[in-house]
């Protein structure tokens, strides 16, 4: 039986690697931008500002959008994958979905401009997180494709870095538009289509695929129930890196998507204060995630190393988690902007790399690497709901905080476990 062929990892020279780094790079700042500019501050502020729902009531409805879109991820990404790795195209497997995905990603957070309902806001992010799954799974399935081995911590330092510095800058144009959100998710939507379209722009053309051999002796029904079937052969590493991917992001969820409220509701500041404090937690998360990033992930290349950086970036983030904790004040989200943004940098600069490294079978990298994805999902959907739930138990953030360094200490122990790699 004939199966589609894969194109070779290519010995990448010194321009190719630095183009795989500046494109991946684009689309991280870029996708950040759209995504944490949109849920972190423009989409609270609608619920609460512009809907007129009250803290517990806007705290479970951005609590029940964040779930419905990390659902609905979950599967668009493992169909995605599977399909990008089967795709014939003079463009290349992976391209085609990259674009079409920016597009729709693009104009559904334009139109979240418009609804005036909770639900319609949550449709709308719905359908751009498919957008979004559509761009993102592929170009993943990329550093397994095309990025030499020795060069892929560096590339991932830049998505880990870039994904962390878009972050910031979309906290900081989300907030300068707090009160004009209908401008804010313009330019929201402008850097989600860009994010897609750069990162084919800049990178190296991928190989056109279009005389690869396939195997067409399956009906697509079976191409669908394989794209659903998790790895189970050798793939003991793999589940390991899946659950401290998604322990740290549950963590991470807990806390970043409810920045505006915990300012407001945890610390006592008024919208307007709220709105300057994330904008120096902003500057502050560009420039520590900036940092880690240029450490860590060469750092990480040229010491082969996987586990240890993000052991270590796993303690750096929970440090910073404590630090609102502990000092209920604007100066503690201040220290948790930086501490905690400089951990999640050094993770996420290792992360991709880690995941390619422990794939089951590199033939299958984009199905496989869409089922790392439900990490990322289930986190963001487990983050946002144990963060509502707790909130709407006891009426405060007091017990998030703890929950959240308990997920980062089981993402420690989690990537430890891992043998493959060192």
């Amino acid at each position: 039986m004939s199966t589609a062929t894969v194109n070779p990892t290519p010995a990448n020279t010194k321009s190719e690697k630095w183009r795989y780094v500046g494109g991946f790079m684009a689309f991280a700042v870029l996708s950040g931008v759209a995504f944490f500019g949109t849920m972190s501050v423009l989409v609270p502020q609608r619920l609460r500002a512009d809907l007129g729902m009250g803290a517990t009531e806007s705290t479970a409805a951005l609590g029940a959008i964040n779930s419905a879109g990390s659902i609905a991820s979950i599967f668009i990404a493992l169909f995605i994958g599977a399909l990008s790795d089967r795709t014939a195209s003079r463009w290349g497997k992976r391209t085609p979905w990259i674009f079409t995905g920016a597009f729709i990603y693009g104009i559904c957070f334009w139109s979240l401009s418009r609804p005036s309902t909770a639900v319609l806001i949550g449709i709308f992010y719905v359908i751009a997180l498919i957008g979004l799954n559509m761009v993102q799974a592929p170009i993943y399935a990329l550093i397994s494709d095309r990025v030499e081995e020795s060069n892929r911590a560096t590339v991932s330092a830049a998505i880990g870095g870039g994904g962390v510095i878009g972050q910031g800058i979309g906290t900081l144009i989300g907030s300068r538009f707090i009160e004009n959100v209908e401008i804010g998710f313009v330019c929201t939507g402008l850097c989600a289509l860009a994010a897609g379209v750069l990162a084919v722009v800049i990178t190296p053309k991928e190989p056109s695929s279009k005389d690869m051999v396939k195997d067409t002796s399956k009906p697509m029904w079976k191409v669908i129930v394989e794209s659903l079937t998790p790895p189970l052969k050798n793939c003991g590493d793999f589940y390991r890196a899946f659950i401290c991917r998604t322990c740290l992001i549950v963590a991470y969820q807990m806390i970043f998507s409810y920045q505006l409220y915990i300012l407001t509701d945890h610390i006592g500041e008024s919208t307007k204060q709220a709105a300057v404090s994330m904008s120096v937690i902003s500057v502050l998360t560009m420039v520590a995630s900036m940092i880690a990033s240029l450490i860590s992930g060469p750092i990480a290349d040229a010491l082969h190393r996987r586990k240890a950086p993000i052991a270590v970036a796993c303690a750096v983030f929970a440090i910073g988690l404590a630090m609102p904790w502990i000092f209920p004040t604007q100066m503690g989200m201040f220290l948790f902007g930086g501490i905690a943004s400089f951990g999640y940098g050094m993770y996420l600069s290792v992360d991709q790399a880690l995941n390619v490294d422990v794939l089951p079978n590199k033939e299958t990298a984009g199905k496989d690497l869409g089922f790392m994805n439900i990490a990322t999902c289930a986190g963001q959907a487990i983050g946002v709901a144990i963060t509502s739930s707790i909130v709407a138990a006891t009426g405060s953030y007091n017990f998030v905080f703890p929950t959240a360094i308990a997920m980062a200490a089981i993402a420690a122990i989690a990537v430890l476990g891992i043998k493959r790699v060192k």
